[in-house]
């Protein structure tokens, strides 16, 4: 708290520090038309203050302005979502973007000018400026979100709405928090340059090429004020509610499914009816290494099997296959039946709490709770995930697993993390909530 006060206090005496060089150059140069005094500034600004066309004025550029953003910013949303879809799409728009980032604003205001005039001048200036730089910071945080919770929520089949809230939401964050900083401050810059040469009526520019045409500097640099003021102002207000947005927690509305691994579900034979999933000759490799040959088996359904074998045998692999994040080389899957995963890695949505990496599968916040008072202490169950122990993590992964619907859980390496006690607990919460199921639990010879 003290570091913060004695912050504010540098900052004050800094801004101090550059009134007093101002007021000194503005004595030096000794001439208002050239350089008005901090006091001559202030008193203008006072007097326009005073002025009602002075509050038309910048209700109407601020209403431009703002205008101009908002569909900027929406159109960067809307066309970085359809370019990380789509490479087609982003390679087509890449040249288009690209202009928009080097064709100086002075260009597009001739061009506009002689098109539509300045009634909209300033509006479709902020547009062409906001829109380059958050589709390219939209588009590099889309990207950036993490794959192994994508295909978490894959094999978890969670709704579009909870995976644009809890997984791609907090990749964004940071990427759109700096486009829009930077965004908000030149939008401001390029709209009023572009109302100073399109001059529409009752706006900021006009009071300042009025300004300029009577050499009114004090009233150049109190509107100047004005405008900084402004930016900074909205600045602080879009900032504050993208923060809202961010921290905002949404329900989970639809409970999440493990996902369902249909192939060839004719399963024949009478020594097979109890079959839930069957393999038959699968094959996987990566490269020239072969990771499973001719892998062959049955798993029935309500049976418990042990995988043990060293690391890097092909337990992940084989995991990978049964689920659908990858298709066999060779060979069948064959089967109907909705898996749940506990991954090697936990894959939990690291901003948000152990109630809610739960609730995503549960649908209802009460479950996930009395689930998670399983293996974990209540009071840790609100804080964010990022914040736990290894071990916590773990358990809140393998909650998770349990917790989904499905006919087939597969558990690698569950206990990863725990110690003793925990580990008696987590194998009695897996044998109490495997109700039937069919369980596959991969461990380290």
């Amino acid at each position: 708290m003290k570091g913060n006060e004695n912050c504010r206090y540098r900052k004050l005496l800094i801004g101090l520090g550059w009134v007093v060089v101002w007021q000194l150059l503005a004595l030096w140069v000794d001439n208002p038309l050239l350089l008005s005094t901090p006091g001559q500034t202030v008193w203008k600004l006072l007097i326009l203050l005073k002025k009602p066309d002075f509050y038309r004025a910048v209700g109407s550029t601020l209403l431009r302005i703002s205008a101009g953003a908002m569909c900027g910013f929406l159109a960067a949303a809307v066309l970085a979502a359809g370019s990380y879809r789509s490479l087609l799409l982003e390679e087509v728009l890449s040249p288009v973007i690209g202009l928009m980032k080097t064709v100086p604003v002075a260009s597009f205001v001739v061009l506009l000018l002689i098109w539509w005039g300045s009634g909209f001048l300033a509006v479709v200036v902020s547009f062409l400026v906001v829109l380059p730089g958050l589709y390219h910071n939209i588009l590099e945080g889309l990207h950036s979100t993490d794959r192994k919770l994508l295909e978490m929520a894959q094999v978890f089949r969670l709704s579009a709405r909870a995976l644009f809230f809890y997984i791609y939401r907090p990749a964004l964050a940071p990427f759109l928090v700096s486009g829009l900083k930077t965004a908000l401050g030149m939008c401001w810059k390029a709209g009023v340059a572009a109302e100073v040469i399109g001059i529409p009526r009752f706006s900021l520019g006009e009071q300042l090429y009025l300004s300029k045409i009577y050499l009114d500097t004090a009233g150049v640099l109190a509107q100047t004020a004005g405008i900084v003021v402004l930016s900074v102002l909205l600045e602080h207000l879009v900032l504050w509610l993208v923060g809202l947005f961010f921290s905002w927690e949404p329900g989970i509305r639809k409970k999440g499914t493990a996902r369902s691994r249909t192939r060839g579900v004719d399963i024949g034979g009478r020594e097979r009816t109890e079959a839930q999933l069957v393999l038959t000759c699968v094959t996987k490799a990566y490269g020239d290494r072969q990771v499973l040959q001719d892998v062959s088996r049955v798993y029935r359904q309500g049976e418990t099997y042990l995988l043990k074998a060293p690391s890097g045998s092909g337990k992940t692999t084989l995991f990978r296959l049964l689920c659908g994040l990858e298709e066999p080389d060779g060979g069948r899957i064959t089967g109907d039946v909705r898996i749940s995963v506990l991954f090697q890695e936990d894959r939990l949505c690291e901003a948000y709490s152990a109630l809610c990496n739960v609730e995503l599968v549960t649908g209802d916040r009460e479950e996930a709770a009395r689930a998670l008072e399983k293996l974990l202490e209540p009071d840790v169950l609100e804080q964010p995930v990022k914040t736990l122990s290894g071990g916590m993590k773990r358990r809140v992964a393998l909650v998770r697993a349990m917790e989904a619907e499905a006919d087939m859980v597969l558990l690698d390496e569950p206990f990863t993390g725990m110690d003793q006690e925990t580990r008696r607990r987590a194998e009695c919460y897996i044998r109490q909530r495997q109700r039937g199921r069919t369980l596959l639990i991969a461990s380290h010879i």
